[in-house]
Formats: C-alpha cells, structure tokens, sequence
C-alpha cells in the first residue's frame, strides 16, 4: 500500500484520530518539515490549531542516528540517561543543532507566539517513523513543554519503531506498519522535499 502524497496520508490518519476533533485542548504539531504537509491535513480535517514543532536530534558524532538527546523551542534540553559521553564531544553537536534549530524556529515563528503546550493534548504527526529517533525526541520535547497528554501520529511506521514510541508517548496512532520497512519514502507515490517556503505557506494559513 501507497499514499499518493502525504495530503491523502494526512486524510487516513485524520480518520484515525477523530476523537480529537472539535477540541479546544488538542493542538496538531507538524514535525518539520516533512511532516507539515501531513499534520495540515489532520488540523482541517480535525479542526484543531496547527503549528510547527522544530526539533533537532543530538545525533553521536561517530553514529549520528543514534541520539544522545534532543533540543527543542524555548531553550528545552533533553538527555538520554542510557548514552553517556563527555563534554567535549557533546558541546559541538550541541552548537551545531542549536544553531539550526533557532534559524527555522525564527523563520516559522515570525508573527507567532511561543509556543506554549501547558495543559494541552499534543498530537505529533510526521509522514512516516522509520527508526523513530526524531520522534522519540519530539515526545520528549513536548513533555518538556508540559504537555498534558502526547500522541504520536504517523500514517506509515516500522513496526519495531511503533512499539518503542508506545513505550514514551501516551498513545501511538499508526494506521500501516511493516515489519521489514525500508525508507519512509517507498510509501508515497509522492514523496518530494519540503521547503520552508512550503512550512510558511501552510502556517499562514492557520
């Protein structure tokens, strides 16, 4: 199975998640940037807000997929206890990823107020989980931003990927996993990169 695009795989997942229709408390988190596109089609169907999650991975400089932490909005740290390195080899993957992360949050956020998740269902939505390292991280950082309650959106995962993140978000909604997965992008007929053009234009919107 197929999306077209990741407006129609934003169409399935909407028609996974409509208990969170019409909420005042919900918000939808598109991961940029990929999962823009995606998280857009949830909040207009859902008619929920939309707004931009900028995360970056803290990626270990000799195995960048695996993360020893995550940053995200307002200064938000978050370390993982099971990875332990020094100092010296944290502090240039830190600026890097710091650096980054406040240019696309500067650019996403102009006209916006901060983003402020206190009290509220967080629903993270990306177009697809493949090792679930990013999303891990979104979870985290929203749970730093004192969400309420985090769900975890995604039309396409792996299924090992699937059941790690049920383990740290409060609800893990996925309407097609696989258990030999390859690259998100073999499930979309339409897979094309993300500007931030793209993210802007959808914020705008909202």
């Amino acid at each position: 199975m197929a999306f077209r695009d990741r407006q129609e795989a934003g169409a399935a997942l909407a028609a996974r998640l409509t208990g969170y229709a019409d909420r005042a408390d919900v918000i939808a988190l598109g991961l940029v940037r990929g999962g823009m596109p995606v998280a857009a089609e949830v909040a207009g169907r859902l008619r929920v807000p939309l707004d931009a999650l900028v995360v970056r991975k803290l990626g270990v400089p000799w195995s960048p997929e695996v993360a020893f932490g995550a940053i995200g909005p307002g200064g938000v740290q978050v370390l993982n206890p099971e990875i332990r390195l020094e100092p010296h080899e944290m502090a240039p993957v830190i600026r890097h990823e710091t650096a980054e992360l406040r240019r696309r949050d500067r650019l996403f956020r102009i006209g916006r107020e901060p983003l402020d998740l206190t009290g509220r269902v967080a629903l993270i939505i990306d177009d697809g989980l493949a090792t679930g390292a990013t999303a891990g991280a979104a979870v985290a950082v929203a749970r730093a931003l004192s969400a309420a309650r985090v769900v975890l959106a995604v039309p396409v995962g792996a299924t090992p990927a699937v059941r790690r993140l049920a383990l740290v978000a409060d609800e893990v909604v996925c309407p097609l996993t696989a258990d030999y997965f390859g690259a998100v992008s073999s499930y979309y007929d339409d897979f094309r990169q993300v500007p931030d053009t793209e993210v802007a234009r959808l914020l705008t919107r909202t």
